[in-house]
């Protein structure tokens, strides 16, 4: 079976044909480094990185091209705010947005550029806008350039608005001088105290938009397979990314995909209504494999309406998937990952990556492992696990590979088995010697701290109790 997505410039699910057999490039909007990641932010990263796992499976080998906004009129605002240089703000919030995307466990991507060190790149587009007629040089020598909106019919294509219902772009100061308000800015006019670089039309700076047409044909060609990001970039982001490389004559993106928004209370989530959830912060409430799969769960195009509940619900069912492949390997020993994935599984992931349902095959076979091993059926129990692994590994949440099984803590659970083996020695030896008032108040004791003790026959085991 074929991948198939849902193209937001088609308004439909289509076949994925990549433009070089055997190869897929992608490239997604990355972070605009004004402030620390948020699960808002991160959620965009870690639906790609299961698209871009699931390829890899598929067997295409995987160009992603991630970039990073590191200067932009939010990022001047909030370092006059802080009276620190642009550029701090962006180098600090880079480092906090590639820890966090490490902390989710999205792998690195293929090349990660920042717009400032791209400016060569978007000067030469800009000079082929203005010889084709679709750009020009504001006339009141402020150094701003403009994308003419009226000279490409298409504008409007991706987000499906029509320009005569369109507001003005209002994305500089000096408004009057564009032909149309409707145009957008390439390139803003220096200002005192703001950095600048000089082009053949005067100093200035990038704009949003002009940054990322540039950075993904440099890496990916004029033509290139997926443009991702999140569903609020369709407009005016992507459709200007979308009408400047195609009117300079760049095939551009085949394929749209946008992720749906995460909001909380019923409302999108930013820094003014005072309800992000950090990154930094929610990995200390629960453990990133858990974060990882709450955001992986429902389908990327759906809008995630985060709560505390929906959270801790989505820990609990991580937490009985790793409870079977612990049980697993403790009954049959370590079980390596299968070489295939279950057909239902591949079929839901194909199926414009279909998460949800991809899942419920995970936990049927958690459901039905559990049973073989109540019935004491090594072989089908190791089988179920091999493929479980097979299943995890894909959407980046195997426990036993080497992050999580590194990032767990592992040195401290030796520790703290060995203090609890002590605790069960002890309740053991009451037991036998029928003292079962004080087994079960070790039992108590070691609940109240967070670690579950089950009885079965091959003796007691234990694990912590998360969330």
């Amino acid at each position: 079976m074929s991948l198939r997505f849902y193209d937001t410039r088609a308004r439909q699910v289509r076949e994925f044909t990549p433009l070089h057999e055997g190869c897929a490039s992608l490239y997604l909007c990355g972070a605009t480094v004004q402030a620390p990641p948020h699960i808002g932010h991160i959620r965009s990263g870690v639906n790609f990185d299961v698209l871009r796992r699931w390829m890899s499976y598929r067997g295409y080998s995987v160009t992603l091209c991630r970039n990073v906004t590191d200067i932009d009129d939010k990022i001047l605002r909030v370092a006059a705010d802080q009276g620190v240089q642009w550029w701090a703000v962006s180098d600090r919030n880079q480092r906090a947005f590639t820890a966090a995307y490490d902390a989710l466990g999205c792998l690195p991507p293929t090349v990660e550029p920042r717009a400032t060190g791209h400016v060569p790149e978007m000067i030469a587009l800009m000079r082929r806008l203005i010889d084709r007629g679709h750009a020009y040089a504001a006339e009141d020598g402020s150094g701003d350039v403009y994308f003419d909106v009226m000279s490409y019919p298409e504008y409007g294509a991706l987000s499906g608005q029509r320009v005569d219902h369109m507001l003005g772009a209002g994305d500089t100061d000096s408004e009057s001088a564009k032909r149309d308000p409707r145009d957008f800015a390439l390139w803003k006019g220096a200002k005192p105290g703001e950095p600048s670089w000089e082009t053949p039309w005067g100093s200035g700076r990038p704009g949003w938009h002009l940054e990322c047409s540039a950075m993904s044909t440099k890496y990916l060609g004029s033509a290139f397979d997926v443009h991702g990001g999140g569903l609020d970039l369709v407009f005016p982001h992507h459709e200007n990314e979308l009408a400047q490389s195609r009117a300079a004559g760049d095939g551009f993106a085949r394929y749209w995909m946008h992720n749906g928004l995460l909001i909380t209370g019923g409302e999108k989530m930013s820094k003014s209504l005072g309800n992000s959830l950090l990154i930094s912060e929610m990995v200390r409430r629960v453990r990133p494999v858990e974060l990882r799969y709450y955001l992986a769960q429902a389908h990327y195009r759906s809008v995630l309406d985060y709560s505390e509940e929906a959270l801790g619900e989505a820990a609990a069912a991580y937490q009985r998937v790793e409870g079977f492949l612990t049980r697993a390997a403790e009954l049959v020993g370590p079980v390596e990952p299968a070489a295939r994935v279950p057909d239902a599984f591949a079929s839901a992931l194909d199926d414009d990556l279909g998460t949800a349902q991809a899942l419920a095959v995970v936990h049927g076979h958690v459901r039905e492992g559990n049973g073989a091993l109540g019935e004491g059926r090594k072989e089908r129990a190791a089988e179920l696990a091999a493929e479980l692994r097979a299943m995890l590994g894909v959407l980046g949440l195997d426990p036993a590979s080497g992050q999580w099984a590194a990032g767990d803590g592992q040195g401290l659970r030796d520790v703290v088995d060995a203090l609890v083996s002590v605790a069960l020695e002890q309740r053991q030896a009451a037991r036998q010697r029928k003292d079962y008032a004080a087994a079960d108040a070790i039992r108590d004791r070691l609940a109240e701290a967070g670690v579950a003790v089950e009885d079965t026959p091959q003796g007691p085991r234990w694990e912590l109790r998360r969330g």
